[in-house]
């Protein structure tokens, strides 16, 4: 039953392919098939490390007779969330009108023409607790299409057409004000776990966006001294508790995706690479090298693949002395893991994912002088652009090479041009700098950003598509794209990347304003970028002038470039304007310290530049 997905790039959809459910992949043939047969379509969606999702696919997808019953009265898709996020946003979007509690498994029922009229999410295999099986479910739904099927076309239309004009509603945007920002901080002092650390009850998420959002208040001149003292501790108290907590592996260094208790005890132990990620960069703005080293070693020696680009996440589950477990394996000492399999990596490669990694590798190691892994992150720039990049055109994703035919999204360009940037300036390879640049000039059309090609299914749908704006987990595809622009025109001094970066980030900001908890990256943008620009150059004659570096890297700015006279004149002769005529200064060190491009004189001396 499983021969379509038996060959497929997504891991996930992988282990669905032993199924007796005839699964479709995410594509035009499935549709086509429904409207053949005139049934409706189920899209499960789910992701390889997802618990949920493995227990529906043992409880009901294994099932022979659910499966018979499914087979006969729908079409069903599985569908990787993180291969094809444009599909799950729309599914969200819409199963919003069914559930409050969205997550996944997500399971959506459409018509032929990929109108909504039904969704949930996870459905046990017998009632319990007031929850009907999925048996019930898929009874419920068949029942509607055949003796109701008017009633269920023009409410999935209704649905539909809601949703495009909620797509194209433009929202009120509010600037970011020092008094809207004061009740940003208040409100997260105010909803902080004071007990545990973190914000909110069980289950607990460690909201790495919010955390670097909030560190950011915590320095930022547009909120008063004792407020950014006040929400600086927030941070670091969330941080300590995560990293004492359960939530961090103390084997192998990683962190895991969440906690069941509000104390950070009992951990659902998938281990995801955008978590990581950011919490990596987290703990590096505070200084907590040992914590920093110890998701370094989780990124190489867990979730690196061959060729040095990073695969999406560890699974929750294993085996541990032959019975399926989850988080037995993490139960266990080093000693003890060595004489078990590991849990399996979903080694998919998510070009958005990995800028993610490359950007925190490149900012720690710039910070802790470790240039290993600002090596590690050369490596996995390199390693995408050579995978994920097919006659100029950026991939989504890949596996072991071989392309995914997912389009590259938002957060796919922004994400990875970001993190280009840093490890450029990081590295002084001007030739990641220009890749980033062209990524982000692949999206920039009128003075806006969008991806230059959207899901071919959708479109021909005629289904509402665009990015997933909430920022629980990662930055959102916007709030990325503007942070790369953002990065470009400190660099450049284009206003073109200023203006399109200002026009996108805004209205995420002004949600930011009431709602900072979903927010956090375009947050942490918005305030950036309503700071007086303070610009660093120091170019470097060697060794001798680390301790003029170091000086420069502890001032805060709106960029810090740290680069040899060479790789300036490089960048300079790029087009990246921040670097024309930045030379040493009689054979010497040189720092420049400019605000919007006007630079003062040079000083050689890091008691100088403090």
């Amino acid at each position: 039953m499983g021969d379509r997905l038996r060959d497929a790039v997504s891991p996930y959809l992988r282990s669905h392919a032993a199924n007796p459910v005839d699964w479709f992949p995410w594509g035009e043939e499935a549709f086509a098939v429904a409207r053949r047969r005139d049934v409706p379509v189920l899209v499960s969606i789910g992701y390889a490390t997802c618990h949920w999702c493995h227990v529906m696919a043992r409880e009901s997808f294994s099932d022979p007779d659910l499966a018979a019953r499914l087979n006969a009265g729908f079409v069903a898709i599985k569908v990787d969330r993180e291969e094809h996020p444009e599909v799950d946003a729309a599914c969200l979007a819409a199963a919003g009108a069914f559930t409050p509690n969205l997550g996944w498994p997500l399971n959506v029922f459409m018509t032929p023409e990929g109108r909504v009229f039904h969704a949930g999410t996870y459905s046990p295999p017998r009632p319990a607790a007031g929850h009907p099986s999925f048996r019930q479910v898929l009874d419920a739904v068949a029942e509607a299409w055949t003796d109701r099927r008017g009633e269920v076309e023009s409410s999935a239309a209704a649905l539909t057409a809601a949703l495009r004009e909620a797509a194209a509603s433009a929202p009120a945007v509010s600037p970011l004000t020092a008094d809207g920002l004061a009740r940003v901080v208040d409100e997260l002092v105010a909803y902080e776990d004071r007990q545990h650390g973190g914000f909110g009850g069980a289950p607990k998420f460690p909201v790495a966006p919010l955390l670097l959002g909030t560190l950011g208040l915590g320095r930022s001149d547009l909120v008063d001294a004792d407020r950014r003292e006040r929400v600086r501790g927030v941070a670091e108290r969330a941080l300590a508790a995560i990293r004492d907590g359960g939530l961090r592996d103390p084997v192998e260094g990683g962190f895991f995706r969440y906690a069941v208790r509000r104390d950070w005890t009992e951990p659902h132990f998938e281990r995801m690479l955008t978590d990581n990620a950011l919490l990596l960069r987290a703990y590096a703005a505070i200084g907590d090298r040992d914590t920093a080293a110890g998701v370094v070693a989780f990124l190489r020696d867990v979730l690196r693949r061959p060729g040095g680009a990073f695969g999406s996440a560890q699974d929750s589950e294993s085996d541990v002395d032959g019975v399926r477990s989850e988080g037995g394996y993490y139960a266990l000492d080093a000693a003890g893991r060595a004489r078990q399999p590991a849990p399996a990596v979903d080694a998919k490669v998510l070009s958005g994912w990995n800028g993610l990694a490359i950007g925190a590798l490149a900012d720690a190691g710039t910070r802790f002088r470790e240039p290993g892994w600002v090596t590690l992150a050369v490596e996995a720039a390199e390693a995408v652009l050579a995978f994920q990049v097919r006659d100029g055109v950026l991939l989504r994703a890949s596996l072991d090479g071989r392309p995914s035919d997912a389009v590259a999204t938002l957060e796919d360009h922004g994400g990875l041009a970001a993190g280009l940037l840093e490890v450029a300036l990081a590295s002084g390879r001007v030739d990641l700098a220009i890749e980033a640049r062209r990524l982000v000039d692949a999206c920039l059309v009128d003075g806006r950003f969008a991806a230059p090609a959207a899901d071919p299914v959708l479109s021909a749908l005629g289904v509402p598509g665009g990015s997933d704006v909430s920022e629980g987990a990662a930055p959102s595809g916007p709030t990325a794209i503007a942070s790369a622009a953002w990065t470009l025109h400190l660099l450049t001094a284009d206003p073109a990347y200023r203006d399109a970066a200002a026009a996108t980030v805004a209205p995420l900001a002004a949600a930011a304003l009431d709602r900072p908890i979903g927010y956090g990256a375009a947050l942490a943008l918005g305030v950036a970028m309503a700071e007086p620009v303070r610009q660093v150059v120091v170019v470097t004659t060697g060794e001798r002038d680390a301790t003029l570096a170091s000086a420069a890297r502890a001032l805060p700015t709106s960029v810090t470039a740290v680069l040899d006279a060479p790789a300036a004149a490089a960048f300079a002769a790029a087009g990246f304007e921040l670097f024309e005529g930045r030379t040493p200064v009689g054979g010497r060190g040189a720092a420049y310290v400019c605000e919007d491009f006007v630079c003062r004189l040079p000083v050689t001396e890091a008691a100088a530049l403090a």
